[in-house]
Parts: structure tokens; C-alpha cells; sequence
């Protein structure tokens, strides 16, 4: 394992970088992203929020309030 370690002096630090290939893998991420967000957003209005039972119980007060003041 010591015989490793010069290799790893070699590196600078400096001269890192994530690349051309790190900037693809980004902007492929990203562009995935955008497109899921749109996806989810186009199906969200499709989405019916009201409930069923709330519909219906603005008809049942109103016969309600028929009947109390008959």
C-alpha cells in the first residue's frame, strides 16, 4: 500500500476538475428534472381536488333550511 502513496503526491489539487463529463452528467440531471416537473405539472391539473361529499352537502343544507323554515 505504501507504494501508492508517491502516485498520490502526483495530483494536484489545483488541476482538479469535474470535466467535460461532470458538466454533461449535470446537465443531463437537470434536464431530467425539468422534464419530470413538467410532466408532474400537466397531470396535477388533470387532478379533480373537490370531494364528492362536499358537492353534496351544499344540496342537503339547502333542504335542510326549506324544511326549518316551512
Amino acid at each position: 500500500m505504501t507504494h501508492l502513496v508517491p502516485l498520490a503526491k502526483e495530483v494536484d489539487d489545483d488541476k482538479v476538475t469535474p470535466g467535460v463529463l461532470g458538466f454533461i452528467v449535470f446537465a443531463v440531471m437537470a434536464l431530467a428534472v425539468w422534464g419530470l416537473m413538467k410532466s408532474m405539472n400537466k397531470h396535477m391539473r388533470k387532478v379533480d381536488f373537490k370531494d364528492p361529499e362536499s358537492d353534496a352537502e351544499p344540496e342537503k343544507k339547502s333542504e335542510n333550511e326549506s324544511v326549518s323554515r316551512s
